[in-house]
């Protein structure tokens, strides 16, 4: 009688046990804590390493719809972007690029910081290859 009710007591445990772990072993939700405390950092955009490319914009406020397309032909991005968030193109072909809030990013062409901080709302400009 004492044995059964050993066994009983040590398979609660194991079951409490495995679910406790497997529990802890789920993702909480949190991105950060998929990440090892080791592992490498981004670049930052702001540094002078990161490849801008032929065009580069990225938002440093609150959000900007932009809009970059060919010229007379397919619209490349038509988007809002949020804090942080970017757009970078490889492509060496012309394009016209229209920001909805020059304030709120910076832009990048050919590698070199465009300041359009000053521009008024709906601020359009050609990208040339």
């Amino acid at each position: 009688m004492v044995a059964i009710g050993g066994v009983i007591v040590l398979f609660v445990t194991l079951v409490i046990l495995g679910g406790f772990f497997l529990y802890k072993s789920l993702p909480s939700g949190n991105d950060d804590a998929a990440v090892p405390e080791s592992a490498g950092t981004t670049a930052d955009p702001r540094s002078e390493a990161v490849e801008t490319g032929v065009l580069y914009i990225r938002v440093t406020g609150d959000s900007s719809d932009v809009v970059v397309r060919v010229p007379g032909g397919d619209v490349l991005a038509d988007t809002t972007l949020k804090t942080d968030e970017y757009l970078s193109f490889e492509d060496s072909q012309p394009m016209d690029v229209t920001i909805q809030d020059p304030g709120e990013v910076e832009v990048y062409v050919h590698g070199e910081r465009r300041d359009v901080s000053g521009e008024e709302a709906g601020y359009n400009f050609s990208v040339q290859p």
